[in-house]
């Protein structure tokens, strides 16, 4: 009752913050003073459309979303430089084969938002939007669904995510002239653990292990360059690991919960990463960060590199995407991950894709458990050999979605997964295990997702699920996204 009363505290003082923020913004754009000169002789009289506040801004506009009075005048797709875009987002949360550490260059930012739209008619290229991600799941685990993600808390209704972003992004549609954009993340909720850093208030976690949190999950600045090849996107300050389908922003995903695969990878990264778009089909990336998951003040950062590339065919129908991330020494610091990842993603058709993704990780030298050596706060220790105080410890994963657009409102997604933590040092115990999920993903308007999903999941070699319980899980859950 006392961990509700917190939740229902904290969120309440959330809710206060952002609203403060929201009447502050109403002065970004410029107040119309009434005009009270006397009408001259004989002038017909004349109905002025009627004023509304902030707040009826704001509910007019998902009165609109939600049920459209009228049909939208049909206006000419945005300028956009490159291929076609493979897919329909909404219902999907990208319409892009997409890819890391970068806006998609030749891509123009033509989202509108709630919150926008009521401060100043969404007329600033700065934009303030977020949502509200409040969910509920019932597991045949009683303690822990780990090392399932981000519903880790069992048999519970909780809030994952509150999120404001603050964004600009620069304009890659033009070559011309140099663009500049940045993005503020403020996150708070239960999924605080799946994005915290050290050295970025991550002692919440590691240290207290407090349910709920705050995290400023991305901070960065973006420079776009568009006299380097086809433009090229330099990106300086803390920003979302590279790789990967996945993400941890809720509306990313296809599915509410998250892959194996996805909850012992990296999380974010402190550094530099240039995108170059060498054409329409062909981009590369290089970049240098201190290491996964810390803060360059800490001494777990140490200097790695990342290189990716990325190759879409012209039909647009396939991308492969392949990464060496967070490269260096290997020996063991904090998620101190050598990773090598590779994403592929097929269209079989309008409505049919499917998207693929397989890593490789390891750490060198990694304590033993139960040996002398104690391990990194936070980080777990390996199942060496016998004798061994320290050891390899590597771990391989492959991941599988495959969708089906029903509508422009309805698309369902089907994942299948394997990982094999070979000594345990991501999950805590040294098994294989496999994920099958089913969902359905329903939009309101554009503002609402609803999306329920069933879930069953293994452990082969032992007992993994609920703190050591069980080998197998199932879980039936749902997150519900309202945008602002």
């Amino acid at each position: 009752m006392r961990s509700n009363n917190r939740f229902l505290c904290r969120t309440a003082q959330f809710f206060l913050a952002f609203t403060s923020i929201a009447f502050l913004s109403c002065g970004f754009s410029r107040a119309q003073q009434p005009d009270n000169s006397p009408a001259p002789p004989n002038a017909p009289t004349q109905t002025r459309p009627e004023k509304k506040n902030f707040f009826a801004r704001w509910a007019e506009f998902y009165r609109q979303d939600w049920s459209p009075t009228t049909t939208p005048a049909s206006s000419p797709a945005p300028a956009r430089r490159g291929l076609p875009s493979p897919l329909d987002s909404p219902p999907f949360p990208n319409s892009d084969w997409s890819y890391g550490g970068s806006p998609v260059i030749g891509e123009p930012d033509s989202n509108s938002y709630p919150l926008m739209t009521a401060i100043n008619q969404a007329r600033s290229r700065t934009k303030l939007y977020g949502w509200i991600d409040p969910t509920l799941n019932f597991s045949t685990s009683t303690n822990s669904n780990a090392p399932e993600a981000n519903d880790v808390y069992s048999n519970r209704f909780e809030l994952n995510q509150l999120v404001l972003y603050a964004e600009r992004l620069p304009d890659s549609v033009q070559r011309d002239h140099i663009d500049w954009g940045y993005h503020l993340t403020a996150l708070y909720g239960t999924d605080y653990r799946f994005t915290t850093a050290k050295g970025y208030g991550a002692s919440q976690w590691v240290n207290n292990h407090h349910e709920y949190g705050f995290d400023p999950t991305l901070e960065y600045v973006d420079v776009y360059i568009p006299q380097v090849a086809q433009g090229m996107n330099v990106r300086v300050g803390r920003y979302i690991s590279v790789p990967g389908i996945e993400a941890q922003l809720a509306p990313n995903n296809y599915i509410f919960s998250h892959s194996l695969l996805y909850a012992i990878d990296p999380f974010t990264d402190t550094g530099l990463i240039a995108t170059v778009k060498l054409n329409d089909q062909w981009l590369v990336q290089l970049g240098i960060t201190d290491g996964h998951d810390v803060a360059l003040w800490t001494p777990d950062a140490k200097p790695s590199g990342t290189a990716c590339v990325s190759y879409t065919t012209k039909s647009v129908n396939d991308n492969l995407y392949a990464c060496a991330n967070g490269i260096n020494d290997a020996k063991y610091a904090y998620n101190n991950l050598q990773q090598y990842d590779a994403t592929w993603y097929h269209r079989f058709s309008k409505t049919w894709h499917m998207a693929t993704e397989t890593w490789y990780m390891y750490e060198l030298d990694v304590p033993a458990v139960g040996g002398p050596i104690q391990p990194e706060r936070g980080a777990n220790a390996a199942s060496c050999l016998p004798g061994e105080q320290r050891c390899t410890a590597p771990e391989y994963a492959v991941v599988n979605f495959l969708q089906k657009e029903l509508s422009t409102h309805n698309f369902l997604s089907f994942r299948s997964d394997f990982l094999d933590d070979k000594k345990g040092q991501r999950t805590g115990y040294a098994t294989r295990y496999s994920e099958n999920t089913i969902t359905w993903c329903h939009w309101i308007g554009t503002t609402i997702q609803i999306r329920p999903e069933l879930r069953f999941e293994r452990a082969w070699d032992r007992k993994a699920y609920d703190n050591g319980r069980y080998q197998n899980q199932f879980t039936a859950a749902s997150d519900l996204i309202f945008h602002f």
